[in-house]
């Protein structure tokens, strides 16, 4: 697991998409997550610490899961398939960490809210992290970073049909606006 942090919340100038930008906390790659506009609006409304009048849907499953004993130790983002990311909330209770599959970006906003570190999978980093140029900000494709290697010592191995399932992601990615990506921490 590779400890994360989230960078920023961007949307996509040509569709007005949503996604959370993490970033590894040991690293210069970054991890992009589609997400929905209410909760982009969440991890917002933590991150620039603005106040709400009544609790929003994460801050009230936070409160529930206080108020039955439990605590949030982490979160992870654990898996991608067909474009789909994976996420599991780690409650512990009664001394037991019980895992509780959910979205990314829920899992997301109760992070930010309860605190909590944010992990992602080597194997997810793998399939869609990325590395920005840094004097254009734009994301550099696989060939361009060939000096990044996986533990055993080769580059990570993607399937063509991995490859080809991925398009719609990369070019969504090609069409952010990541010029000052880096130069600004938090929500944007």
């Amino acid at each position: 697991m590779l400890e994360m942090t989230v960078d920023s919340i961007r949307v996509s100038p040509m569709n007005y998409q949503r996604v959370v930008i993490l970033r590894e906390k040991l690293s210069d790659r970054y991890l992009p997550i589609w997400i929905g506009p209410a909760e982009a609006d969440a991890i917002a409304v933590k991150l620039q610490d603005l106040s709400v009048p009544r609790p929003l849907t994460h801050d009230l499953l936070g409160t529930i899961i206080d108020s039955l004993g439990g605590s949030i130790d982490h979160i992870l983002v654990c898996d991608l398939q067909n474009d789909t990311f994976y996420a599991k909330i780690t409650i512990m209770s009664n001394g037991e960490a019980k895992e509780i599959d959910c979205r990314p970006s829920d899992a997301v906003a109760l992070a930010v809210r309860a605190q909590v570190p944010i992990y992602a999978n080597e194997e997810v980093m793998d399939k869609a992290g990325i590395h920005l140029d840094k004097e254009t900000g734009k994301p550099l494709t696989p060939e361009m970073t060939s000096g990044d290697t996986n533990p055993e010592g080769g580059t990570p191995e993607v399937k063509p049909e991995e490859i080809k399932s991925m398009s719609a992601f990369t070019d969504f990615i090609d069409s952010l606006d990541l010029e000052d990506f880096g130069k600004q921490s938090g929500a944007r």
